[in-house]
């Protein structure tokens, strides 16, 4: 199994319409392990320990979590913490937001008003939304934390792509990235 991560774009309309047309016919907790596994299958190989987390939009319901190694760290879980906040706050990836405002976490926080709240936020790559054809907004939130940030987004966007074609959704061009 390949262990490379193909690079996603920096192109805010390239990656909102990736990132918009993976859209899963259906998403159950077998649909979350069934990533989740794929993820962590992918990420294994890979010298870096990982987290993979994929938690329900509403009420933030974790369905699956795993590591890839030993060497996780409290600040991994911050960091799922903080990439799964902004997802569900603008439903968008991070790596969206992190190339809309060019990764500047103080602009960031300015643009929305965070003020104080900022460091429950994060715009780095590695936090996806999951939606569902039919289903209006965010049903889930994928975060891989562990890797470079690019690499968090791309693998994401890799499996799901290979997910969906696994499931007989054609995403076909959609996944010039990959």
């Amino acid at each position: 199994m390949a262990t490379e991560i193909a690079l996603p774009s920096r192109d805010l309309d390239e990656i909102d319409r990736l990132d918009s047309s993976l859209v899963f016919p259906h998403f159950t907790s077998d649909t979350a392990w069934t990533l989740g596994n794929l993820l962590r299958q992918r990420l294994s190989p890979l010298p870096s320990p990982v987290v993979i987390d994929i938690s329900l939009a509403q009420g933030q319901h974790c369905v699956f979590r795993a590591t890839t190694h030993s060497g996780t760290t409290p600040d991994n879980d911050s960091w799922v913490s903080r990439k799964r906040a902004t997802v569900l706050r603008f439903g968008k990836s991070t790596w969206f937001m992190h190339n809309k405002l060019q990764g500047d976490e103080v602009a960031f926080a300015a643009k929305y008003a965070l003020g104080t709240r900022a460091g429950e936020y994060a715009i780095h790559g590695g936090g996806w939304p999951v939606r569902v054809r039919g289903v209006e907004g965010v049903v889930a939130v994928v975060v891989v934390s562990g890797l470079k940030q690019e690499q968090d987004h791309g693998v994401i966007v890799q499996c799901v792509g290979e997910l969906l074609e696994s499931m007989g959704v054609d995403v076909g061009e959609k996944r010039k990235e990959d």
